[in-house]
């Protein structure tokens, strides 16, 4: 099997938008993860996408804006547990162990329409100055997640590991007794460096991923990106 190039825009644009956001303020955190651990965790016909043996784990907090275009119910703190995939085809891609998100109205329409691991939690984004806080706690005594980070300066050129976790042009999901890719496109990611001021998390080894032995060994930060993404494909 030939694995698709890591690009910074997408290898297959889309031929009709079915869904459009965008996502802002991001920071991303990485961890490495042996890729026998995190196998199993991924649906039925992918496997861990890896760089130099290594795969990795991400926690990914933002907010998302104008989703199905409504300027309330649509935009929303969001924090995602992921982790990276490939499929038969070569296709590279992201799988969501778990997404927190504030409004209950798209948690249910991703749940029943995607079958995607969301929950319900109580979010907010604060900022101080140049600090970012993300804080979040899942409705009904939930895990929760604290993150406070310092954005930096842009990135010029991104190093391939920082490509490899950001460049992702779809994401794996099970859907109805099967396994699909939903692709996305959107401009190239403007990537800064970030310091991570506090982190206290339980969603991590909620998801089921392992938990981190030391801190992440990447953050970044984004302002972040306009996004469609396609119809379904098939494996």
């Amino acid at each position: 099997m030939k694995i698709e190039p890591v690009t910074v825009t997408t290898p297959r644009p889309l031929r009709r938008r079915v869904l459009t956001q965008a996502w802002r303020e991001l920071t991303f955190l990485h961890w490495p993860a042996d890729p026998d651990l995190i196998a199993p965790l991924l649906p039925p016909g992918t496997a861990p996408d890896t760089l130099d043996g290594v795969t990795y784990v991400g926690l990914v907090p933002f907010r998302m804006s104008n989703v199905l275009r409504m300027p309330y119910l649509g935009t929303f703190p969001e924090t995602n547990v992921r982790l990276y995939s490939v499929d038969g085809h070569g296709r590279r891609g992201v799988v969501f162990r778990s997404l927190d998100a504030a409004r209950l109205l798209p948690v249910l329409i991703a749940q029943a329409g995607f079958s995607l691991p969301y929950k319900w939690a109580s979010m907010r984004i604060r900022r101080d100055g140049d600090v970012v806080t993300y804080l979040s706690q899942r409705r009904g005594s939930g895990p929760s997640s604290r993150i406070r980070v310092l954005p930096g300066a842009p990135i010029a050129e991104p190093s391939d590991l920082e490509h490899f976790m950001t460049a992702r042009w779809g994401l794996h999901v099970s859907w109805r007794g099967r396994t699909v890719y939903l692709p996305n496109e959107h401009p190239p990611w403007p990537l800064h460096r970030a310091e991570l001021l506090d982190l206290e998390e339980g969603l991590l080894a909620a998801a089921g991923t392992p938990r981190p032995a030391a801190p992440p060994v990447s953050v970044l930060w984004s302002p972040g990106v306009p996004v469609h993404f396609g119809l379904p494909l098939t494996q």
